[in-house]
């Protein structure tokens, strides 16, 4: 399948020029977010307001509160309310499917941000990281830090049934598995559990309690964001069993899992910048409403990394609100 990466795409996005800035009277963007209840999505909400408003538009947000059946009305108050360009980061890829085809058929222009929406549903565009890429080049960096060796792996991830982290999950095993077999000749690793963090740090500290309690034994915290490894972090720190325990995240880049990348207290994470993604996508949709975006297929990626120690000063922000 073709992709885009955010340079082409950004390039063809800022294609609004002032004459299209001016046209942006009439703009009025709906933000459509399945929850606020991590700090990522509350920065990615924030970049998308904000870039909104630059842009010249009205803008309306919305939190789902992690409920499908809210999200869907939030979408469809936005519409009622004469919204004509619609960013929406989807609890549910196929859930959210009559909503959005809803709203494309009523002239919204709708951008899918982040969390997938499924290829059915009629959108302009999904602008996400590759968790694919980014996950693969995680998971080579845990097969090289583990030395090939067997190890027991507790897993930390978001919501049942969400696509983006079951993508980000099996791109670190699928890393990991094919660089142990590169390096080493072998392939070998163990999860011992799973548990269920809703994406926040207070999850991620519940879940990695309970998999402590039922698997002592465990080599490595793998989790489908950072803010639950930050969660699962306090929790082997209580537990007082941080020793011998790799941290790492599928995604996100947090401003705080960073900081314990810089100090050596945290392994790798994947890059997923929720300012760039949230502006690109408005600036997308904003376009589109203006009729300067040129066309773009349905998945368009930012460029792929895996933030390690050796190179967490390149993007690390002090500022940031993530």
């Amino acid at each position: 399948m073709k992709t885009r990466t955010i340079a082409g795409a950004l390039a063809a996005a800022t294609a609004m020029t002032a004459a299209a800035a001016a046209q942006a009277g009439d703009c009025s963007v709906g933000i459509s977010m399945f929850t606020l209840g991590a700090p990522y999505f509350a920065a990615q909400e924030a970049a998308a307001r904000e870039a909104a408003t630059a842009a010249g538009c009205e803008v309306r947000t919305a939190d789902g509160q992690n409920d499908m059946i809210k999200q869907i009305g939030d979408i469809e108050d936005m519409v009622a309310s004469g919204v004509n360009v619609l960013i929406v980061n989807p609890r549910d890829a196929l859930g959210l499917v009559p909503a959005v085809d809803a709203a494309t058929a009523q002239g919204v222009n709708v951008v899918a941000m982040d969390s997938a929406l499924d290829a059915s549903a009629h959108f302009i565009t999904n602008v996400s990281a590759s968790n694919e890429a980014n996950g693969k080049l995680v998971g080579e960096w845990l097969a090289k830090q583990t030395g090939g060796k067997s190890i027991k792996i507790a897993l930390l991830s978001g919501a049942q049934g969400n696509v983006v982290g079951q993508a980000r999950r099996m791109g670190v095993l699928a890393g990991l598995v094919e660089a142990q077999l590169t390096n080493y000749g072998h392939a070998g690793y163990e999860i011992v559990g799973q548990g269920w963090g809703n994406w926040a740090t207070e999850g991620g500290l519940t879940a990695m309690e309970d998999l402590l309690t039922a698997h002592p034994e465990i080599d490595v915290v793998l989790g489908e964001n950072d803010s639950m490894v930050i969660g699962a972090r306090e929790a082997l720190k209580a537990a007082n069993r941080l020793d011998g325990v790799l941290l790492v995240a599928a995604a996100d880049g947090q401003k705080e899992a960073y900081e314990m990348i810089r100090k050596g207290e945290y392994g790798a994470t994947g890059l997923n910048d929720p300012k760039a993604l949230a502006e690109l996508a408005v600036k997308i949709g904003v376009a589109s409403l203006n009729g300067t975006q040129e066309p773009l297929t349905k998945f368009t990626f930012t460029e792929p990394a895996v933030v390690t120690k050796e190179n967490v000063d390149k993007h690390y922000d002090a500022a940031s609100l993530f």
